[in-house]
């Protein structure tokens, strides 16, 4: 051998050498514990035919040995496995017989002079050679260029020479068999070598394994272990030094084709491969890489294909080699595992496990193959498809729980590395929640919801319906350097100052999994599912839009229609757009079928079960679900609730939202209990949360929950609603205090978005309304907190004022426009087109209020019929009367012809349904004198005929609104309210000119308890003021903050007025008695 060598021959000694020293000793160390001269093979003569009592001793034994008494040294590397230098003695494999004598000493046969054993006996050395040649396809007779079977064998030409040259039989052994497979697979041409070199070691298994066991057979499983050995060695050759065969290195790993193969395919990887190959870690370093890198080559290729190419196979092979711990523990420490530099859009394909949660329908233009034209599609084509998708998304995400579950339980370290991968999914994914997202800048729908849903099964094993394990997870692991950043999110009722302070303040201790898992997959939701169902909202919302401004766009088509080249411009880009239009409903079907699947939702609302129960026990500091929440909450000294980012609660309010619109059967009773709970106590306490949208989602959940559904009349929550003893207890305290919240959200929509939220509260109330526990409770809240009171009802009227007026000037807005469009010649295009918009605007209009009027007078005939007494406070009482007489003069009145237009179902106008409840309203409230005095001093809208012509409208148009008795008790009412009339005009008159320091300043009436403003100094009646403030904290006259407890009573001024009034009844008095005195 040369003195100098190419650095890529050093290499490849030293990986030969290394593999030889993994050989068996050839020669101190007989298998078999024998002297080297009793194994030495003679073969010169046949074997002589023992008895068969010789057989049952004598046993065949192989023995490795030097042909001379010491081994000369050698500068061969290759040496060590057999490769020889021709020159020298050589090893050997010897096989003999114990009661074979000594015959080392006898001349060797000429290869030409070796016959086989007699046909009764085979001898260890021909076995030998018959099974390596089966094995490796090897063949030492250029004649003979084919097995029995029609197999290729390749004639080892210097082999063959080599054993010739010493006179060896010209029979394979495991001494040659190292230069016989390096021979042959230099030699082959139409199968690479691996190919070649996998199946042989398929074949060597087989073989092995039908003689492992046999201990009569342990000198042939001694050749087979080697053949085994050095099948493995080569294989490992052929991977990393494919120079040494005369190859060139292959750009990708040339284990990556085998990776794809099934494992029991002869070019596959089979579990015996993997298990040698990874035994083998330890002792030889190139290994480790070669399958890394091979895993690495797969991710990669994986990364350039989708759902609707052949990813199974690569996922298959992940799969499988996932199962042996040291090369997981290897994958996990590859560079490409988790690189922290990777930017959110590039995590499904620049990290090694990216492109396999990347597969998924709502990948590249998957979505529009499963749902082809989707405008033109039935409803059961769209439902197939999506189960279709379903199914096989189910499969790929059960694949990729298995591989992530073998990563975590492989070891300590590699559960870490990929629980840092899931956190960097989440972490780099904030930007998801952006109002309007950059899909360029963040991971995709289809990836974070793969991301979400295996981590959401790697909570259940936790999860167990006793709660058993909700102590593991820890809240301090936020504060002990947590994997999920939360630095920047709002939270729940912390300003970001208080919230850095809070954190900075680390926790001692580890995190432990179960805390881990909890928060990764809480923000998962939020960055993944959640996501997605934000986006799937804003996604219908755009597609109305875009079909609204396609139909507009084509009301314009008349104006190219004489210019051909303009015309097609405009088809084009029409045809453009309804593209667009179809990939969007194309991407919404896709999102739906993912998003409805039951057995992912039951999983989610499982988890967010367990956070529900969670949140509920950090904020009432009890052992919930164990020991029952008291309401209203004891403040708790510990600031982690408030501290906690607000996705915490909006997911469960996302998630439970999602699936009560869209599937409400996969809600359990038990899930739905403690959902009514969460509500309830955070609707009760409020001031526990900061953003009032979050606390109106809460009322979201509990309106869609008494939605009728499927043999749930009331919904999935009403049932329970009506019997659960916390909601008798505080629901309608609770819903009636984020009534009045809501009033002022601090948002620039806020006047529209009250109305939203009432409107949910109202449906609400009237599905537990007919529970006479609630109404009970109710009316005794009301005489012990009249305050609260006050301000609800005040509100509700409010609200009843605004939309009643709202609704029917829009719908004499429309009689009108009609009437007048009725003649379009009358006017000039521009005029009789702002009319048009203005008619539309009106129309719009109409349909926006009418049916919350329809709901708020439906509420207040409920209260007024409940809380007659909190009605008819003298804070409340004239504006009510005002507002009653006001509409039912718009309704019945001079004016009410103008109510009337085409189709009025269209708005959901029902003028006597509406007119109905306005009088039950009177009626609910005629037994109150404050309320008919009230009725009697509306000076503006009050009319006795108006009362009179209900009546006649009732008897005559609407006989099943009213029965005979309920009009008999309003013809009365209305003979009362004139009664009172009569009398209030004579109290005045009888009064006289009142002194201008008695009037109140604001109403211009005579006041009855005078209060002193404490910055202004103004006097005003009580109830005038009680009234202001109900609506506006300041005083009407600077503008001072005032509360009804800083004003002072006017004493003395209320005396003067006392004893004005008894002066002037005194007068009147008198001069009604003089007036009786006179004779007739």
């Amino acid at each position: 051998m040369s003195d100098t060598i190419s650095d890529a021959d050093k290499i490849r000694n030293k990986r030969l050498a290394k593999l030889g020293t993994q050989a068996p000793p050839k020669s101190d160390h007989p298998v078999d514990g024998s002297s080297n001269e009793d194994r030495t093979l003679q073969s010169s003569q046949p074997p002589v035919s023992p008895s068969q009592d010789q057989k049952e001793q004598i046993k065949p034994k192989i023995s490795i040995s030097n042909s001379s008494a010491s081994p000369k040294p050698t500068d061969n590397p290759f040496a060590q496995l057999g490769v020889k230098d021709r020159t020298g003695d050589q090893p050997r494999i010897n096989i003999k017989s114990e009661a074979e004598p000594d015959m080392s000493s006898r001349k060797r046969p000429l290869p030409d002079q070796i016959r086989p054993s007699s046909r009764g006996e085979e001898t260890l050395q021909e076995w030998e050679d018959k099974v390596l040649r089966k094995i490796f396809r090897i063949t030492l007779d250029q004649s003979v260029r084919s097995d029995g079977h029609g197999h290729h064998l390749s004639f080892v030409k210097s082999v063959r020479a080599e054993l010739e040259e010493q006179r060896q039989p010209i029979l394979l052994g495991v001494t040659m068999l190292d230069q016989a497979i390096l021979e042959a697979a230099s030699n082959i041409s139409k199968v690479t070598l691996l190919d070649y070199l996998l199946a042989c070691w398929k074949r060597v298994v087989r073989q092995f394994k039908h003689h492992k066991g046999n201990r009569a057979e342990e000198n042939k499983l001694e050749v087979l272990k080697e053949a085994r050995r050095l099948c493995m060695s080569y294989c490992i050759f052929a991977i990393t030094m494919p120079e040494m065969f005369g190859r060139e290195t292959p750009e990708s790993s040339p284990l990556l084709p085998h990776l794809l193969v099934d494992p029991e395919d002869d070019r596959g990887l089979c579990h015996d491969f993997l298990a040698e190959a990874v035994s083998r870690f330890a002792d030889d370093d190139t290994i480790e890489p070669a399958l890394v890198g091979a895993i690495e080559d797969l991710s990669r290729q994986l990364a350039r294909k989708t759902m609707n190419d052949d990813y199974k196979t690569y996922v298959l092979a992940l799969r499988h080699l996932v199962r042996y711990p040291p090369l997981v523990k290897a994958i996990a420490r590859s560079p490409l595992f988790a690189p922290s530099s990777t930017p959110a859009p590039d995590l499904e394909s620049a990290t090694l496990l990216g492109p396999f949660f990347a597969i998924s329908p709502l990948q590249g233009d998957i979505a529009s193959q499963y749902f082809s034209s989707p405008k033109t599609r039935d409803r059961t084509f769209i439902t197939n498809s999506q189960r279709s998708l379903r199914m096989a998304l189910t499969t790929h995400q059960q694949d990729l729980l298995d591989i992530v579950n073998h990563i975590i339980k492989s070891d300590k370290g590699a559960r870490d590395t990929m629980l840092d991968w899931f956190a960097m999914c989440v972490n780099k994914n904030h930007k998801r929640r952006a109002l309007q997202v950059d899909h360029k800048l963040v991971s995709s729908d289809g990836f974070m919801i793969n991301v979400t849903v295996c981590l959401d099964q790697l909570c259940e094993p936790f999860m167990d319906a006793q709660f058993s394990k909700i102590n593991r997870i820890d809240s301090d692991y936020l504060r002990r350097n947590p994997r999920v950043d939360i630095k920047e999110e709002t939270k729940l009722n912390m300003d970001q100052n208080s919230s850095d302070s809070f954190y900075a303040q680390s926790a001692e201790g580890s995190n432990n999994f179960i805390s881990e898992i909890f928060f990764l997959t809480l923000a998962a939701h939020h960055y993944g599912t959640e996501s997605t169902n934000q986006e799937l909202s804003q996604l219908e919302k755009d597609l109305k839009r875009m079909e609204k401004h396609i139909e507009e766009i084509e009301l314009d088509r008349h104006k190219w229609i004489n210019n051909p080249a303009q015309l097609k411009m405009f088809d084009n880009a029409i045809k453009r757009y309804k593209e667009q239009v179809d990939k969007g409903f194309s991407y919404k079907y896709a999102i739906q079928g993912v998003l409805l699947d039951e057995t992912m939702q039951a999983r989610s609302l499982q988890f967010m079960r367990y956070v529900i129960v969670w949140i509920l026990r950090l904020v009432s500091a009890s052992d919930f679900p164990k020991q029952a929440i008291k309401l209203p909450l004891k403040p708790n000294p510990s600031n982690f609730f408030e501290a906690l980012p607000e996705y915490f609660l909006e997911d469960v309010v996302g998630a439970y939202r999602f699936v009560m619109r869209n599937m409400p059967w996969t809600i359990s009773s038990t899930q739905s209990d403690e959902l009514i709970i969460l509500c309830i106590t955070f609707l009760r306490n409020s001031e526990k949360i900061k953003n009032p949208y979050l606390k109106s989602g809460l009322v979201t959940i509990l309106f869609a929950g008494t939605w009728p559904a499927p043999n749930r009349p009331k919904g999935v929550l009403g049932d329970l609603l009506m019997g659960m003893p916390l909601a008798t207890e505080h629901l309608l305290h609770a819903l009636m205090r984020f009534y009045i919240e809501v009033e002022n959200t601090g948002a620039h929509t806020q006047f529209y978005d009250k109305f939203n939220i009432r409107y949910e509260i109202f449906q609400i109330i009237k599905c537990i309304w007919d529970n006479r526990v609630y109404r009970d409770h109710l009316d005794e809240e009301s005489k012990a907190n009249v305050d609260f009171f006050v301000r609800f009802v005040n509100l509700l009227l409010n609200d009843v004022t605004f939309v009643l007026d709202e609704s029917l000037t829009a719908f004499q807005q429309i009689h009108n426009l009609s009437k007048e469009l009725q003649n379009p010649e009358h006017f000039e295009q521009a005029e009789r087109q702002e009319k048009e918009e203005a008619l539309s605007a009106a129309k719009s209009k109409a349909k926006s209020y009418m049916q919350l009027t329809n709901e708020t007078v439906a509420m207040l005939k409920l209260f007024t019929e409940a809380l007659a007494d909190a009605f008819t406070m003298p804070e409340i009482v004239q504006r009510l009367a005002d507002m009653l007489d006001y509409n039912l003069d718009a309704m019945v009145g001079p004016k009410s012809n103008e109510l009337k237009v085409e189709n009025p179902k269209e708005y959901d106008f029902q003028p006597k349904t509406l007119l109905s409840d306005i009088i039950d309203v009177y009626l609910n409230l005629r037994k109150k004198e404050s309320f008919i005095l009230a009725v009697a001093r509306d000076g503006r809208s009050y009319k006795p005929a108006n009362f009179q012509k209900a009546t006649a409208i009732f008897r005559s148009q609407a006989k099943e609104f009213k029965s005979p008795d309920e009009l008999k008790i309003w013809t009365a009412l209305g003979e009362k309210f004139q009664q009172a009339k009569e009398a209030d005009d004579q109290a005045e008159d009888d009064l006289g000119e009142i002194p201008e320091e008695f009037l109140d300043p604001l109403m211009a009436t005579l006041m009855t308890d005078p209060v002193i403003l404490p910055t202004s100094k103004s006097i005003l009646d009580r109830s005038t003021i009680r009234s202001h403030l109900l609506s506006d904290p300041n005083d009407p006259f600077n503008r001072a903050p005032l509360k009804i407890e800083d004003v002072v009573p006017a004493t003395d001024l209320k005396s003067q007025i006392e004893a004005f009034k008894a002066e002037r009844r005194g007068i009147k008095i008198a001069e009604a008695n003089i007036m009786d005195t006179n004779p007739g």
